[in-house]
């Protein structure tokens, strides 16, 4: 990869707090989502099985099933862009660091990725086959390649692969509309029995034997991560993030764009069925997730919101709190520990709710107090060890 140097552009050169807030939303939002993979019978393999299917609150209405219809669209696709998109505004906060410093780019930001990726191995390995590390890695190496590129080579690359996103998920969406009916499959007894019964090294294994298609999602969104990162970059470069006059018009640009047109569009998909379930998660996701953006910037903007410190810590270590959160959801879910997929499966929805809450509290708790004593999350401070400029020693 060839080295540029550049000048930064002129954005602000201080710690954007709304950043963190967004980052520690972002993470606990994921965990909505994930939190159902966990507490299915069949775990990550119930995923390609279609076993995840959320209830169908129009032939029954009940409490529980609006409840958790509700749960989930809320937070499906939606915090997974809105971290991507954040995401996207790290690297360019990086290259416009870097720029400043009259370094050359990308510079040793490969190692970063790099590091990224191998965190991203050990996470999916060890602990979650859906990690979205390892996209992430290989994605940033692209768009910082970009990011030394001209406006315009940004802009047709942004376009372009948003572009062939949507033409891949209208595709898919038109396929399953085309095709029979099909109810979802029955989760597999074999995986069932690994996540309910089996040790944690068989997880390992079967991670290992069936890694293609567990990491079929970011081959699959890769033109929308490339979009997302742009975005992402593009929003950074406008002001979205700042807490000036015309960052806060734009918010309320977001916040109305995205909620207004993003929720209607996003509640029919859900009303749909499972023919649009691509349409939902990689379609009108990311427009609802320009527009939590937007909201929670504005409600920022106008009042003190409680609870937003607390997020700010989560937003600070936040692969310390994804890693985490995962981890803590494997422990009282699997079998290898305390079985709770297995032990209240069949019950509804209520304890996956609850279990959700429960392991924010705790990190919401955790990375607060981490960040009384610790400048950075434990991992992130692994990381900033591995990849800090060594100085040369003195001769």
């Amino acid at each position: 990869m060839a080295h540029t140097t550049l000048v930064a552009p002129q954005v602000t050169a201080t710690r954007l707090p709304l950043l963190d807030v967004l980052r520690g939303a972002a993470i606990l939002g994921t965990l909505m989502t994930n939190v159902w993979i966990f507490a299915s019978p069949g775990s990550e393999w119930s995923v390609l099985q279609g076993g995840l299917g959320a209830p169908d609150p129009l032939a029954d209405p009940s409490a529980a099933h609006l409840a958790e219809t509700v749960f989930r669209f809320l937070a499906d696709g939606k915090f997974l862009s809105l971290l991507t998109i954040l995401f996207g505004v790290g690297l360019a906060i990086q290259y416009d660091s870097a720029a400043r410093r009259g370094e050359p780019w990308p510079g040793r930001y490969p190692r970063r990725a790099a590091f990224l990726f191998l965190e991203g191995t050990v996470h999916f390995v060890l602990v979650f086959a859906w990690d979205v590390l390892m996209g992430y890695a290989v994605t940033a190496l692209l768009v910082a390649w970009l990011l030394a590129r001209s406006e315009k080579v940004r802009r047709v690359a942004m376009w372009t692969a948003g572009g062939l996103h949507l033409a891949l998920v209208a595709l898919v969406t038109l396929g399953d509309l085309a095709g029979p009916a099909s109810a979802p499959e029955a989760p597999d007894p074999e995986a069932v029995r690994l996540y309910a019964h089996g040790s944690w090294a068989d997880q390992i294994a079967f991670r290992l034997d069936h890694a293609l298609a567990l990491r079929i999602e970011p081959v699959f969104s890769f033109g929308l991560l490339v979009f997302l990162f742009l975005l992402g970059v593009r929003l950074h470069r406008a002001g979205a993030f700042a807490p000036t006059a015309a960052g806060h018009r734009i918010r309320v640009r977001m916040a109305a764009w995205g909620l207004g047109l993003g929720l209607p569009l996003g509640a029919a998909a859900t009303l749909g069925g499972s023919d649009f379930f691509f349409l939902g998660r990689y379609g009108t996701a990311p427009l609802i997730a320009v527009g939590y953006i937007g909201l929670i910037g504005c409600a920022l903007d106008r009042f003190r919101v409680r609870g937003a410190d607390a997020l700010g810590s989560v937003g600070r270590t936040a692969l310390s709190c994804y890693v985490g959160q995962n981890l803590l959801c494997m422990l009282l879910c699997y079998g290898i520990g305390l079985g709770l997929a297995d032990r209240l499966g069949g019950s509804g929805p209520w304890w996956v709710m609850g279990l959700w809450a429960a392991v924010s509290l705790t990190l919401l708790a955790a990375s607060r107090l981490w960040l009384r004593r610790f400048e950075r999350g434990p991992l992130e401070a692994v990381q900033h060890r591995m990849l800090r400029r060594r100085r040369p020693a003195a001769g």
